[in-house]
């Protein structure tokens, strides 16, 4: 013989799923509810979420321009009165003309940084030491650009020279940050010596969006490294590099 579930005192899978979504969520429980009213209330709230004044163009327009005019003014604000110099206070020396936009990098550890003048420094970046160096060192030379959420790690130097420029998303690793013995990695120990090694950016390349460049790595001048490649071995001058490993694309027969 059947028996039905309520006869054993088991709720039918309707209700309980009604009580699930009363218990997680509003705007679930209003969406699935079995009563068709609750449904129409969900959509007609939907629609006054959704609500639109019929404005005119001109006054749409207007209302732009004077939004992007003051986020303007108070990102210059606060980007003159607060942001730049809480940045100077904190390097060891700066050049005239530092455009820092979008907020204050991350700078941890001990590391030392110089830059030069007419640099742009992206807010979002992120600058930090080794913590088993003494006194690590980021050089940065003149005209440098710096993108948005680029990371700088600093084993004991890296160098950026003169017109260097760096797209988003890059990362310079000049150390590890764990050594590779399993049982010294797993105790926290630091690097070892080897993995700590210095990288240079020479006058003039172009290090593309999403790059990763390894310790021990140089970039030869006026260089281009194509989006998304990762630099383990010294890269000539003037050519385009790119790939995991990079490798030279081809010459850029740049005039001397």
């Amino acid at each position: 013989m059947l028996v039905n579930k309520s006869q054993l005192g088991v709720k039918p899978d309707s209700e309980k799923n009604t009580k699930t979504c009363r218990g997680s969520d509003l705007k679930s429980w209003l969406k699935h509810h079995p009563n068709p009213l609750m449904r129409t209330l969900f959509r007609t709230l939907k629609q006054i979420r959704c609500a639109n004044l019929p404005t005119p163009h001109f006054y749409n327009a207007l209302l732009y321009r004077l939004m992007v005019l003051l986020r303007q003014s108070s990102d210059y604000v606060y980007r003159t009165f607060i942001t730049t110099p809480a940045f100077k206070g904190r390097v060891k020396a700066c050049g005239k003309q530092l455009y820092l936009y979008g907020g204050l990098p991350l700078i941890t550890n001990n590391v030392r940084i110089s830059m030069g003048d007419d640099c742009n420094l992206s807010g979002q970046a992120t600058i930090t030491g080794c913590s088993s160096v003494k006194e690590p060192r980021l050089n940065i030379g003149n005209r440098v650009s710096i993108g948005w959420q680029t990371t700088i790690a600093v084993g004991d130097l890296i160098t950026i020279e003169d017109d260097v420029a760096i797209a988003g998303r890059c990362m310079f690793f000049g150390y590890s940050g764990h050594p590779l013995d399993p049982k010294r990695r797993a105790a926290g120990e630091g690097d070892d010596p080897s993995q700590i090694r210095p990288i240079t950016l020479q006058r003039g390349c172009w290090i593309g969006s999403n790059v990763m460049i390894m310790a021990g790595v140089t970039v030869g001048a006026g260089s281009v490294i194509a989006a998304g490649s990762v630099v383990t071995h010294s890269i000539p001058e003037g050519v385009i590099a790119g790939g995991n490993p990079a490798h030279v694309i081809r010459s850029l027969n740049i005039p001397r």
